[in-house]
């Protein structure tokens, strides 16, 4: 049967060996989301691996994408199948093996050392995030979201003047046990909001129509900028950074409202309270994130789940963010969601692609072998754990 080694997903054999080790060391995953415990259809799979949210139309499949061909390509070698077998001999495999055994087997052929897991999501069927880490091998810690905090709170009922000082008991006692904060604010207002600190007059007014309808989501600018005021407080105090889903998304995104250069308002507001604000994903403005890197001390940035989505193709996206990002404000995470695949590929589809750069760097003198590696630690994992102070 095939034998799964990380060396495989290198493409160029050129590669100085220092070069080699560091794009094969373990990784951080700085973002990510459990993955489903139970056994799926191939109708559960596929949903999982489009962020469609709608079967592929009559007659076609969802296998027939680029993360789809990189399924059959990179994680059925890990499941004791040749590369690129049919979907159906993969999907049946995988349910030959079980969940349990799968998850076990694609979530420790990533070569992750830590997963910084965003529990928003949370459902019975999800891996929680010591879960990841023992089914991975690896370390794991919390990422607390912003807005599902906020829900619970809106949904405990009180009155409106007592809204504001429950949210920030509630956020502290969260991040208390976390390793970062998290925010959703493109999907629910873009990112293109007043930046400044709205008044404690117009929170309590905007909280007594939000607990009129608390099971609603929040989608009040006043009380998104009110949540993300009080967050920055509470990172601060507790020396945790601040991330923001940027760019590709699902269906319930405005993909033109979460543009990170929208945050810059927000970005420059922030600045001197010294939190870290980290960028997620950003395709397809992930040049417009390496330009906020650039220029402000406190941002940094990922393509995550671009790399994912763009699978083959992703070598241009990390040319492109690393034609102006600083070295030590980039980092990796897969951004997997539901199923293991997604974590592997995420870890094959960064090591893939920043080989490439790092070959084309040396071939041109551009870089010395010392640099690549150094950046490649960096990107892979120095940077996470000096940010999120693991």
């Amino acid at each position: 049967m095939p034998e799964t080694r990380l060396d495989d997903v290198l493409v160029s054999p050129s590669l100085p060996d220092a070069v080699r080790a560091a794009l094969l060391a373990p990784m951080v995953d700085h973002h990510c989301h459990g993955v489903r415990r139970d056994d799926l259809s191939r109708s559960e799979f596929e949903m999982l691996i489009t962020e469609a949210g709608t079967p592929a139309p009559p007659g076609t499949t969802h296998f027939d994408t680029p993360v789809g061909v990189a399924i059959r390509r990179w994680c059925a070698p890990v499941l004791d199948l040749e590369p690129h077998v049919p979907p159906a001999v993969y999907l049946s495999r995988r349910a030959e093996l079980g969940a349990a055994e799968v998850n076990r087997r694609l979530l420790r052929a990533a070569g992750i050392a830590a997963f910084l897991v965003d529990t928003g999501l949370e459902s019975p069927e999800l891996l929680s995030a010591a879960e990841m880490g023992r089914l991975g091998g690896a370390a794991a810690d919390e990422i607390v979201r912003l807005e599902q905090v906020e829900q619970e709170v809106a949904e405990a009922g009180m009155p409106a003047v007592d809204y504001a000082g429950t949210l920030r008991e509630e956020l502290a006692a969260r991040a208390a046990r976390a390793a970062g904060l998290k925010s959703i604010a493109a999907y629910r207002c873009g990112l293109g909001f007043d930046p400044s600190r709205p008044s404690r007059g117009a929170v309590i007014a905007a909280a007594g129509r939000r607990l009129a309808e608390p099971k609603e989501r929040l989608t009040d600018p006043v009380l998104v900028r009110h949540l993300l005021w009080t967050a920055i407080d509470v990172a601060r105090e507790r020396s945790l950074p601040l991330q923001f889903h940027c760019g590709y998304g699902d269906t319930d995104l405005d993909l033109h409202r979460s543009d990170p250069a929208l945050l810059t308002g927000f970005i420059r507001a922030v600045a001197p309270s010294g939190v870290p604000v980290i960028l997620l994903h950003c395709y397809p403005y992930h040049r417009q994130a390496a330009y906020l890197a650039n220029v402000f001390p406190h941002v940094y940035v990922d393509v995550g789940l671009a790399l994912t989505y763009t699978a083959a193709g992703s070598v241009s996206v990390l040319r492109e963010l690393l034609e102006l990002v600083p070295f030590h404000k980039q980092m990796f995470s897969s951004d997997c969601y539901g199923v293991g695949e997604l974590c592997l590929l995420g870890a094959v589809y960064h090591r893939r692609g920043l080989a490439r750069v790092l070959a084309d760097r040396l071939g041109e003198g551009e870089w010395s072998p010392a640099d690549a590696a150094r950046i490649a630690h960096m990107i892979g994992s120095g940077n996470a754990r000096r940010v999120y102070r693991l």
